[in-house]
């Protein structure tokens, strides 16, 4: 497209009983950037009294997610005994490997009251070597999440290392994962360290190297470009990137460096062989009929 973009991806919605996401990645022109290989960003949505997420126990293998809250709250369990509600600020990262079973459900406290949500959800790719390592979760509360002031713009190291600023979050790969802020006429150079880059617009509108892009679209990078981001509103921006992965293939929530391997977990969950949620044993999410 420019010096700049290779590619604009736009949202596509998709609905999750309760509430829209707008999916990013997997897009079908540009499947992954870095590790990330999946991209969602749910809300901005209101529930009412009653109401909220209610996604019953499903499987994960090969991947690792990443989720993060800008208003609401998840209550996440998981069949390790992981039982944590995110709050906006905080990430929960979420360590499938050889397999993991969890649950996102609105948490009780609250839940007779008029409720917001709106947070972004990722999955990333484990490298090769580490697909089959054993399951984990990990917690970082808001305060953990480094923060470094750029030109007067207020930038969050979710993942990864950038401006002089290393995040505590563990990573398995080179991995980037940033949020920043700007208000109307404040203007950002990107890192360019990593060899691939994603930028999405979370609201507001920005102009990156002289093209607009819309609130909910993504930017894919040009490897080495020198990328400069100004807005002339208020605007929220999250930028992904790390090193380039090998192909990766996605069925549903696994993912795998192995189609077999996605067969077996297939097979497995339809058998009922992964282990159960402690707290949330009866409910689950059947393998989509294929």
């Amino acid at each position: 497209m420019t010096d700049a973009i290779a590619l604009l991806i736009p949202p596509r919605e998709k609905d999750l009983g309760g509430f829209t996401v707008k999916r990013i990645l997997p897009f079908a022109k540009h499947r992954m950037v870095g590790p990330w290989i999946f991209f969602d960003h749910m809300g901005p949505a209101v529930f009412e009294p009653g109401k909220g997420t209610n996604v019953r126990p499903h499987p994960h293998i090969n991947l690792a997610t990443v989720t993060y809250l800008f208003e609401g709250h998840i209550h996440h369990r998981d069949s390790l005994g992981s039982d944590q509600v995110i709050t906006p600020g905080a990430i929960n990262l979420m360590v499938a490997g050889r397999g993991i079973v969890h649950s996102e459900r609105e948490p009780l406290e609250g839940i007779d009251t008029t409720r917001q949500l709106h947070g972004l959800q990722l999955w990333h790719a484990l490298p090769e070597a580490d697909e089959e390592i054993e399951a984990a979760f990990f917690h970082y509360d808001a305060e953990e999440i480094p923060s470094v002031t750029v030109e007067g713009v207020p930038v969050r190291v979710m993942m990864g290392t950038a401006y002089g600023v290393t995040s505590p979050v563990k990573t398995y790969a080179e991995t980037l994962y940033l949020e920043a802020r700007l208000s109307a006429g404040q203007a950002l150079v990107l890192p360019d360290h990593v060899a691939e880059r994603g930028l999405y617009v979370v609201s507001g509108r920005a102009t990156v190297n002289g093209t607009p892009v819309e609130a909910s679209h993504m930017v894919i990078l040009n490897s080495g470009a020198t990328v400069s981001v100004t807005t002339d509103t208020e605007a929220q921006l999250a930028l992904i990137g790390g090193e380039p992965f090998t192909e990766r293939h996605i069925y549903w929530n696994f993912v795998s460096s192995r189609k077999e391997r996605i067969e077996q977990a297939k097979a497995d969950w339809r058998e009922g062989r992964f282990p159960k949620v402690p707290g949330d044993e009866i409910e689950f999410i059947p393998l989509p009929v294929e």
